[in-house]
């Protein structure tokens, strides 16, 4: 795993994403091997995807997992109401240009998979294939107000302990982990603030599109129309967030993608769980 960083542009000035990229194993020429880029859920960091990105590097595949602006180790934008999807799939750009690909292929889940839908429906999109991870193109209100109730808080914590119980609570709809998988999304997941204390991981300004109006349905059908490359859905089987019967829509307009249903996790499935890697290793090195 090898880690850097790259500047990127908003209307107030230079920032800089943060992302770690795992070198393929088994080929010869690392600039033959395909291109994966991962990118996290709203309040999570690129860290997230570690274990699928080192059993997607040993099956010979190139990853690169940013933390996106605002979150884990990227700078935190001076303007807060440029946290949004236009500056996230901006960033997204230059870092696709950094990685010098010609295609990439991409894995989201949630924030991270709407970015990629959103580039993916571009004219001349350099995305070759789509995994969307619990998302899709219609999200409930309902949904974005159960987030709106803990994202941009600031909670600060006396231990990695009681940080844990916190990462636990608020993710237990990720599905049942080990306790090694819990510990780490909260290592990765938390700061050691000026003052000393254990905060989290993200700019609580990142909360600022929630506040400033009240959660309504989203609609991107539009957008999933324009997707023609092939896209695998994974949806946890009792996700609030991609219902049933936008996972079935999805399967029968635009792309027409093939989904895989998740047992015993809501939104999202943490992609920690083997036979979930597995399923995005084959599918990404098969199809």
């Amino acid at each position: 795993m090898r880690r850097d960083r790259v500047w990127c542009l908003s209307e107030a000035g230079f920032h800089r994403m943060a992302y770690v990229e795992w070198r393929p194993q088994g080929r010869g020429a690392e600039g033959a091997a395909p291109t994966v880029i991962c990118v996290h859920g709203l309040t999570r960091t690129g860290r997230d995807f570690d274990l699928l990105a080192a059993d997607l590097a040993a099956a010979g595949l190139r990853v690169v997992c940013p933390d996106v602006v605002g979150r884990g180790m990227s700078d935190w934008l001076v303007d807060p109401a440029a946290y949004g999807y236009p500056q996230y799939m901006a960033d997204m750009t230059v870092l696709i240009a950094r990685t010098g690909a010609e295609v990439i292929d991409w894995v989201g889940t949630s924030m991270g998979g709407l970015i990629g839908m959103m580039l993916a429906a571009q004219p001349d999109t350099p995305i070759r294939r789509l995994v969307l991870n619990d998302v899709g193109p219609f999200i409930p209100a309902a949904a974005l107000a159960r987030i709106a109730d803990y994202v941009g808080g600031d909670p600060r914590f006396d231990d990695m302990a009681a940080a844990e119980s916190y990462i636990r609570k608020v993710h237990a709809s990720f599905g049942p982990l080990r306790d090694a998988h819990w510990r780490h999304l909260t290592a990765t997941s938390i700061r050691t603030a000026e003052d000393g204390s254990l905060r989290l991981h993200y700019d609580p300004a990142i909360a600022r599109p929630f506040r400033d109006r009240a959660p309504e349905d989203v609609d991107l059908w539009t957008v999933w129309d324009a997707i023609r490359c092939p896209v695998l859905v994974l949806r946890g089987a009792e996700s609030d967030l991609l219902r049933p019967d936008t996972a079935a829509e999805m399967t029968r307009r635009g792309p027409r993608a093939r989904v895989v249903e998740i047992p015993d996790a809501g939104h999202a499935p943490a992609l920690m769980d083997r036979g979930q890697i597995a399923v995005v290793r084959d599918w990404l090195t098969t199809a």
